[in-house]
């Protein structure tokens, strides 16, 4: 029976081992002109970091400054986590020296940090969240890193990454890795949604689920409702309907990329609105909320921030942020309805007002 199972999982493998990560890339662009190949390239780099901080990851109560806070802050006043600038420069170090790209944004550095040698040739711009979840990592609970790619426009002379102030439309690539009990690369490149495995005996990403499609509703609603008394009340009038009908569950872990991967294949909506005293909300829309949104849209669902589609908001500054509603369109669209109901009861109610105090 042991060699039967031996040989069962050599043939699968064999079946399955055969499409990496880079000829998929290349597949999907049905081409090998430059940008495809460009595009492959940034790809394989990107699941190089990711190897390297999950190899990092599996040994991090083994290894001396993996845990823990730094004790200084980043440009958002946010406590940095050791593991956040390790995993930051992970990223800067496979790509300097690639060609591939000129610059990379992240949300632990102020500005963009740029590679002088690549800028005369490299056509790309990196945007990303190194480590996403960090106040999961001391209890070894998931993490993930968000990523996106755009094309450099423009001689960026001022070196503040401006031109980088356009909505989510203009990314060419997107995706996430999840670091769990497997490792997975999530992408898309306006294909569809991929998600790959790690299989650490080839230490390759191998396909494991091709054109990801969420559901048009599902049962998962994902919020943190320690906050509850901090939203608009739109946002607690859909928790309270919720909490009223059958068919919900609520699932909150900490991590956006865990639970946006929850979503994305069982359905339901992530919710990360913003509060009275800051209504832009938490998350920032380059580097989380826009990447997550070209993922949703090419699997099929929607990313709001209540009134307006997360791919159309064009930031203000780099580390811009917004509120979130992401996940499969009709549950999208729900918690809209209850933010819509709400704004036309304050219109009602200064009319009302306005017309009483004309009387």
């Amino acid at each position: 029976m042991a060699d039967m199972e031996q040989i069962l999982d050599h043939k699968y493998a064999i079946d399955r081992d055969c499409m990496t990560l880079s000829r998929h890339v290349l597949q999907q662009s049905h081409s090998f002109s430059s940008e495809a190949q460009d595009l492959s390239a940034l790809m394989s780099r990107i699941a190089l970091a990711a190897k390297l901080i999950a190899r990092r990851l599996t040994r991090a109560g083994l290894v001396e400054d993996a845990l823990g806070f730094t004790g200084q802050t980043n440009v958002q006043g946010e406590a940095v986590k050791k593991m956040d600038v390790y995993a930051n420069q992970v990223f800067i170090s496979v790509f300097e020296q690639s060609g591939l790209v000129c610059r990379l944004a992240s949300e632990e550095m102020e500005e963009p940090y740029y590679i002088p040698e690549n800028c005369p040739i490299g056509r790309y711009t990196l945007l990303y969240d190194p480590i996403d979840g960090s106040s999961n990592l001391d209890t070894n609970l998931n993490v993930g890193a968000i990523f996106a790619i755009r094309r450099q426009e423009g001689d960026d002379l001022d070196g503040t990454g401006q031109d980088l102030l356009q909505s989510g439309r203009s990314q060419i690539a997107a995706g996430y890795v999840l670091f769990g009990p497997s490792t997975l690369l999530v992408y898309s490149i306006g294909t569809g949604v991929h998600t790959f495995t790690l299989d650490p005996s080839l230490g390759e990403f191998i396909l494991s689920h091709e054109n990801v499609q969420i559901p048009a509703h599902g049962p998962v609603y994902s919020v943190n409702e320690g906050n509850f008394w901090q939203w608009d009340e739109s946002i607690r009038d859909y928790i309270r309907y919720v909490h009223r009908h059958e068919g919900y569950t609520a699932r909150y872990g900490g991590a956006l990329v865990g639970d946006f991967h929850r979503i994305l294949n069982q359905g339901g909506v992530f919710l990360y609105p913003g509060t009275v005293q800051k209504p832009e909300g938490k998350l920032r829309l380059l580097y989380e909320s826009a990447p997550l949104a070209f993922l949703i849209e090419q699997a099929g669902g929607r990313a709001s921030t209540g009134t307006e589609e997360i791919l159309d908001v064009v930031p203000r500054e780099l580390h811009a942020r917004t509120p979130l509603i992401i996940g499969s369109r009709d549950d999208v669209s729900l918690v809209e309805s209850f933010i819509q109901e709400r704004q036309r009861e304050e219109r009602e109610k200064t009319t009302w007002e306005w017309a009483k105090d004309e009387r």
